[in-house]
């Protein structure tokens, strides 16, 4: 994708996949990369008994909706302080990529639902997978290819839906300049010398 031109993306949302958070840390370094909380939730709720998951998980929603980073941080150090004792495998989790799990509080107030989870590409490979359950074979990789695009055509006409106001737009550009995304752009693009394969240079010979 980077070298089909892909802009450096000012944020990238994950769940908790080493190898890939690893990835996205080596290729886009200042990019935001934001840990979805739609796994986050759903593994301190595994945490958690039963009977006290509700006040739990009113505590984690209020401080991922913090008005700022400081603002979170300070809730969370609070909660992790009250629940410490009695949930310590809970309050691990909650302290888990900690930074990563806040990052979505630097986009707009409005968008910060719709990259706080990796659910539009989670609900893109569920589909694929409820197709092909009605499809008893897919006999070559040209039809496997179209029902792959046609998934996501349409998440991406889903998404095209949520729109950007002047100021929003004013504030991701700020958000940009600041993470100074643009000039790491300018230094990922720079062309690098072609090493040729060893199979190569040897029919060249």
């Amino acid at each position: 994708m980077l070298k089909r031109g892909l802009q450096t993306p000012v944020t990238i949302t994950t769940d908790g996949a080493v190898g890939l958070t690893k990835a996205i840390d080596a290729i886009w370094p200042k990019s935001l990369r934001i840990r979805c909380w739609f796994h986050k939730m759903q593994n301190l709720q595994q945490k958690v008994p039963p009977q006290a998951w509700p006040e739990f998980k009113a505590l984690v929603v209020d401080m991922r909706d913090a008005p700022s980073v400081v603002e979170a941080e300070r809730r969370r150090q609070e909660l992790v302080k009250h629940y410490q004792l009695d949930f310590p495998e809970a309050c691990r989790c909650l302290l888990d990529d900690a930074k990563a799990s806040l990052n979505h509080l630097y986009v707009p107030p409005r968008h910060q639902q719709y990259v706080r989870t990796s659910n539009l590409a989670e609900r893109a490979f569920e589909e694929e997978r409820r197709r092909t359950k009605v499809m008893p074979h897919l006999w070559e990789e040209g039809g496997l290819v179209r029902l792959v695009f046609a998934v996501l055509i349409r998440v991406s006409e889903r998404w095209g839906k949520k729109g950007f106001s002047e100021f929003e737009q004013q504030q991701i550009r700020s958000l940009r300049k600041k993470l100074e995304l643009d000039e790491q752009q300018v230094s990922a693009s720079t062309p690098t010398p072609e090493i040729q394969s060893r199979r190569s240079a040897a029919s060249a010979a």
